[in-house]
């Protein structure tokens, strides 16, 4: 299964912005935070309800950025 990777081009990393961590479309809203309010359990649609200017294209792109931030390469024995 592949996601498609242009999502990821919807995080942006800026310098002096929110201490250079990745945000989401330049909104000043940190990856970090929406993965962690995903794991509490709010629902993508109370996320969205709660900060109107994402779209729910965002909310996967922070699934996507996480999913290959923790891919790894395999040494083969």
């Amino acid at each position: 299964m592949n996601a498609d990777p242009s999502l990821l081009l919807r995080i942006t990393q800026t310098p002096g912005r929110c201490g250079g961590r990745p945000c989401v479309r330049e909104l000043r809203i940190r990856v970090s935070d929406l993965l962690e309010m995903l794991a509490c359990q709010v629902s993508a649609e109370e996320i969205l309800r709660d900060f109107p200017d994402l779209e729910p294209d965002d909310i996967l792109a922070c699934l996507l950025f996480a999913a290959r931030r923790t891919t790894f390469p395999q040494v083969a024995a």
